[in-house]
């Protein structure tokens, strides 16, 4: 168990993850994990200076990173299921593509990624029903796979930490934020009215110019992005490696 896990956390941060974890996964419903025992979440911060940069609007450089990032995780996913299948083992990768087609079938009930990233213990969910990792607050985007691989897991989190901090619910533009503090029982409509933040965050994209639902404005406030702005500050050379990687 050991030596896979090493071999495949390896392989993740080879292809350019920033941060990876497996969890345990079977106390979701069978049907939903497809059987298998195991979740990998894999996250791809945004350079600081993108996240800086959303003062009030979101940027178009945003929008780059936003696509960026999700076209380089399907590719560490799809390369991480590959490779466990090479090694004997089953793996789904939860790519935008698996996403769309799976959708379209009213039976199958997808794993959202924060699921098996809390379940990882990659972060909790914040306030705003984004994922919060410690080392770059919510300044990620996600993915994730399903397999049959034995795993080292870590333990998961089951609450929240963000307690009384309110800044994402104070500052939404579209006031979706409710202000509830999550837990592993905590329904994501108990935490953030989606259609509010949806319609919010459309708008707000057509003001930059894109056709897209985003908004980024509780992901700059978040105290632990922030912290990772701030530990980042100086780090000239950041979005200018992020280029060099493509």
């Amino acid at each position: 168990m050991h030596n896979e896990s090493a071999a495949i956390k390896d392989f993740l941060f080879d292809l350019g993850a920033d941060l990876a974890s497996f969890g345990d996964i079977t106390e979701l419903p069978a049907d939903h994990r497809r059987n298998m025992p195991f979740g990998i979440a894999v996250a791809l911060k945004y350079p600081s200076k993108v996240i800086e940069d959303i003062v009030d609007m979101p940027t178009q450089e945003y929008f780059k990173y936003y696509n960026d990032l999700n076209e380089k995780l399907d590719f560490i996913v799809q390369s991480a299921a590959q490779k466990i299948s090479d090694m004997g083992y089953n793996a789904i990768a939860q790519t935008r593509e698996y996403a769309r087609e799976n959708a379209l079938d009213e039976e199958t009930v997808l794993i959202p990624h924060k699921t098996i990233a809390t379940r990882a213990g990659l972060g909790w969910i914040g306030k705003c029903a984004l994922l919060i990792t410690k080392e770059f607050g919510s300044s990620v985007r996600l993915s994730s796979l399903l397999t049959d691989i034995p795993l080292q897991t870590n333990q998961p989190y089951n609450e929240g930490k963000c307690f009384n901090c309110r800044l994402c619910q104070q500052n939404c533009p579209a006031e979706a934020v409710k202000g509830k503090n999550w837990d592993i029982k905590t329904s994501r409509s108990e935490l953030i009215d989606v259609n509010l933040c949806e319609k919010k965050a459309r708008q707000r994209a057509a003001a930059i110019g894109v056709d897209a639902v985003i908004c980024g404005r509780c992901i700059a406030v978040c105290p632990f992005t922030k912290r990772y702005i701030k530990e980042n500050k100086n780090n000239k050379n950041e979005i200018k490696g992020v280029e060099n990687e493509k």
